[in-house]
């Protein structure tokens, strides 16, 4: 079907829905296409037509909107209110531009043909409406009750003018959807005489489970349902069982059908039990046709014929874990590993293949089942654990790592273990551990671990050793090579040696630990709560710490020369950044930041994920925190005063805990005191193996980029860092002579869908349950919960992270290369990896939605003093910038103090 003409003896620009078939968006718009799928399917949708965007191409064209989409494409990005200023022309342009009488002719036509003067629904159906990827769920409008063919034409010019809305033009702009590329088309369909109306989703938009449909109903027209203006009765329902899981009435008075609802005398529901199953099996049909989770709104009129009036995906759910593994009945439990590792945002495709070929390296031995396999739903990096909690030893080992990984997972695995689907089918035996040790090269460190707690310098002098051979790999990297010698080239280095190298630097640290616990054994209640904490402040040995601490020396130098601190002060990050790549910064600031990134610039936010510009590459960030620094005037705040002392409380906290276990004399405080020193002497190394990776990483990066320019200069891709949105043996494809610029085009669009997620499941069920969410829904929906009952108003729970308590104003940041923080303000974030750690230099304190005791980010901040809670569940959504907090680092509590000042 084209733009610019219809079947036999249809009008110019109009279409019956019937006839509009697959492919067709461009004409009819997202919404119509849906609807047209469906009635080719037979199911039950009013009768109607199409106006095709031809005419609103037409109407746009004789508005002149070219110049304001000429001017829209040329405003500056400073100039943010300037969209929302020229949608309003736009909408007044449409709204009176001459329509051809042809036209009229032609919509007054298909109008009569429905019948005369029949009410009419006028809805919108933009081409970037109703997509997979973008709904546009309400940003346009629709016009109920429509009747005569003047007051449809109003309608449907109202309907064109709301593309223009400035909520619409908002949404197209955070969405990266150009202005220009979009359309409008109108549906014109029978008004239905509702009596209840609603909202059905095939998948449950809270919990994300697929195969739980969730329905909301109310009498009358859907429009009071849509908007939230009543309060609907709401059904769960088992799609595969027919089973109807929960029901529950909305306040006020219910008519409609008979469904008397136990515990509420005189309150019915507006459905049948058999009508809810009938709406559901609807909407299961739909799915089907249209291949994905659909919102599909309904209508029931007054003969009981229920009736579909729209169906858009849902695309708010998580993807995924196996989207296309067979049905067997199994449910499986999966662990996001990304967000283990302080990455909440997605990982490049190039990235999460690096991690394929790491991981494939790390086979168990034949005849040993693999305890975790790793799938990438929403390019982030998910751990299988459905093996793992199988077997007792192996809950065991997994629910011990996650108590120090990440605090809030611990709950949800307890959950699991509790799940009849997830019972453990093996306990405990010699068989199971041994097999368990042979599986997980974690695990085969263990002896090597021992050896560092008996041994502690020969442990360092391999791990010094180790350290050396990381560089020696990244040394060996091919300075001259074709492009397929360098994909071979990266490939041989993430094989086994160079992680045997990295995991031979862990056991010192994991050793300081060791003595760390028998310290706090033996010390038993002689150690007061909060007091053991604060011993691992001011640890030496910590490369990210001596980062930060360089950073912060730079900064000083160059507050000490004029021109240096007045560019740093004065300028915009990026454009600082831009002069340094240049070499024309004042001679100071240039060697001062050269200096800084020779040593340092391997790093970067995110910086797990080969495909993150590193700090070499764009030091807008390392730039950004050296202004925070400069701004910092109160000398008893300067990080290295504050390193040195929580590097002195804690030799004194520890001498204090040594006393109190009997001091010198005593055998005891003696091994206290010896436990205490060895964990301060190594558990600052915790951090060198990372280190050390992402040394290697950069090194990989680099050669990874060379490639791209490679696919660039063959027309192969746009440019040389989309090698990053494809994958290794893509890669190859490519310089085999494969053009990928559609591949990495789509891919570019998923990863910046991605990128806006805010928020992303801790552990994910196969059947796209975010168990977190799931639990949470649970509990409102009994009106209570744990924390309300034993916190006050206005506090939330996480996990102790770094003793100490700070009163100060709150700061939300979700990027820290744009983030602003001012000295003394408590810092509240999903999650943070070390390039987010220079921030802490200038916080008060440190709130985190992920996190345990062991984290990186609770690391980092008990070594530099700050008071922290981690496993703040929804905190960035609960804590709004410039709220007074209190953080109570021992209690795990988050207070609010007061709300935030208006603005001036």
């Amino acid at each position: 079907m084209g733009a610019s003409s219809g079947p036999v003896g249809r009008p110019r620009g109009v279409v019956e829905l019937a006839d509009v078939g697959p492919g067709t968006v461009a004409v009819v718009g997202g919404k119509a296409e849906n609807l047209g799928a469906l009635l080719a399917a037979g199911l039950p949708v009013p009768a109607g037509f199409c106006l095709t965007t031809e005419l609103y191409d037409r109407a746009a064209e004789a508005a002149g909107l070219d110049e304001i989409l000429d001017r829209l494409t040329e405003r500056r990005d400073t100039e943010a209110s300037s969209s929302a200023a020229l949608a309003g022309p736009a909408r007044e342009r449409l709204r009176a531009a001459p329509v051809p009488t042809p036209v009229l002719e032609a919509v007054r036509d298909a109008y009569a043909r429905l019948g005369r003067d029949v009410p009419v629904a006028v809805r919108s159906s933009a081409t970037a409406e109703d997509l997979p990827d973008v709904s546009f769920a309400g940003q346009q409008d629709t016009y109920l009750g429509v009747v005569g063919p003047d007051a449809l034409w109003a309608a449907v010019r109202r309907c064109w003018a709301s593309l223009w809305t400035d909520r619409a033009v908002a949404y197209r702009e955070a969405h990266g959807i150009d202005h220009r590329a979009i359309s409008m088309a109108v549906v014109v369909q029978e008004m239905v005489d509702a009596a209840v109306s609603g909202v059905l989703f095939t998948a449950n938009p809270v919990t994300g489970r697929r195969g739980e449909a969730v329905i909301d109903a109310a009498p009358g027209l859907g429009a009071a349902l849509v908007g939230g203006s009543v309060n609907p009765d709401r059904w769960v329902v088992d799609v595969a069982t027919r089973a109807i899981l929960r029901r529950s009435t909305g306040p006020g008075p219910a008519g409609g059908a008979s469904g008397e609802l136990s515990g509420g005398p005189g309150r019915t529901l507006c459905l049948t039990d058999a009508q809810v199953l009938d709406v559901t099996a609807l909407g299961a049909r739909a799915e089907s046709c249209l291949g994905q989770p659909q919102d599909v709104e309904w209508s029931v009129d007054r003969r009981g014929r229920i009736v579909l009036l729209q169906s858009r995906p849902v695309t708010t759910l998580y993807p995924l874990p196996e989207p296309d593994r067979p049905p067997d009945g199994g449910v499986r439990a999966f662990v996001c590993a990304s967000l283990l590792q302080g990455i909440h945002g997605p990982l490049t495709p190039m990235g999460l293949s690096l991690y394929d070929v790491v991981l494939a390296g790390y086979r168990p031995p034949a005849g040993v089942p693999a305890p975790f396999r790793y799938v990438h739903p929403g390019l982030r990096l998910y751990m299988d654990i459905t093996a793992t909690l199988a077997g007792r030893a192996g809950r065991a080992m997994f629910l011990g790592a996650m108590r120090i990984a990440d605090a809030p997972s611990v709950a949800l695995l307890r959950h699991l273990t509790e799940d009849p689907r997830f019972s453990a089918t093996e306990g405990w035996s010699v068989r199971s551990i041994l097999g368990l040790y042979r599986s997980l090269p974690q695990l085969q460190a263990v002896p090597q671990v021992i050896l560092a707690v008996l041994r502690p310098a020969a442990a360092r002098e391999r791990g010094r050793r180790a350290e050396v051979a990381v560089r020696r790999v990244v040394a060996s990297l091919p300075a001259h090579a074709t492009a397929a010698g360098r994909l071979d080239a990266v490939e041989r280095v993430l094989g086994r040696t160079l992680m045997d190298a990295v995991m031979d630097q862990l056991p010192p640290a994991v050793a300081a630990y060791v003595w760390f616990g028998i310290a706090r054994w033996l010390l038993g209640r002689r150690a007061r709560r909060g007091e053991l904490p604060p011993v691992l402040r001011g640890l030496p040995g910590n490369v990210t710490t001596d980062m930060d601490l360089n950073l912060w020396r730079t900064a000083t130098r160059l507050r000490e020369d004029p021109a240096s601190a007045s560019l740093f002060l004065g300028s915009a990050p990026g454009e600082i950044a831009q002069r340094y790549a240049e070499g024309s910064l004042p001679q100071v600031a240039q060697h001062e930041l050269r200096q800084f990134l020779r040593a340092y610039g391997h790093r970067a936010v995110a910086e797990i994920d080969v495909g993150a510009p590193r700090w070499s590459d764009d030091p807008t960030h390392v730039v950004n925190v050296l202004a925070n620094y400069l701004r910092l005037e109160d000398p008893e705040l300067a990080p290295d005063r504050q390193f040195a002392r929580a590097a002195a409380e804690a030799e004194a906290m520890a001498a204090e805990l040594a006393g109190r276990a009997g001091g010198p004399r005593s055998v005891r405080g003696r091994a206290v005191a010896y436990g205490l020193r060895r964990a301060r002497a190594a558990a600052g190394l915790r951090e060198q193996p990372k280190f050390a990776f992402v040394l290697v990483l950069a090194g990989l990066r680099a050669q990874l980029r060379r490639v791209g320019e490679d696919l660039a200069d063959a027309g192969r891709i746009e440019d040389a860092e989309d090698v990053f949105f494809l994958d290794l043996t893509e890669a190859r494809v490519g310089l085999r002579g494969a053009d990928l610029r559609d591949v990495v085009a789509q891919r570019r669009r998923t990863y910046q869908h991605e990128s806006r997620r805010r928020h992303v499941p801790r552990l994910l069920l196969s059947d796209g349950t975010d168990l977190e969410a799931a639990l949470a829904a649970e509990a409102a929906e009994a009106a209570t919960t744990a924390a309300g009952d034993r916190l006050p108003p206005g506090t939330l729970a996480g996990a102790p992270a770094s003793a100490g308590s700070v009163t100060a104003r709150a700061r939300v940041v979700l990027d820290p290369a744009s983030a602003r923080l001012e000295p003394g303000e408590i810092l509240v974030t999903p999650s943070t990896d070390p390039g987010w750690t220079p921030l802490f230099l200038t916080a008060g304190g440190l709130v985190m939605e992920m996190g345990g005791a062991m984290s990186h980010g609770a690391v980092v901040a008990r070594e530099y003093g700050l008071p922290a809670v981690v496993g703040v569940v929804g905190a960035t959504g609960l804590v709004r910038t410039g709220e007074t907090l209190t953080v109570d680092g021992a209690a795990g509590t988050v207070t609010k103090v007061s709300e935030p000042a208006p603005p001036p």
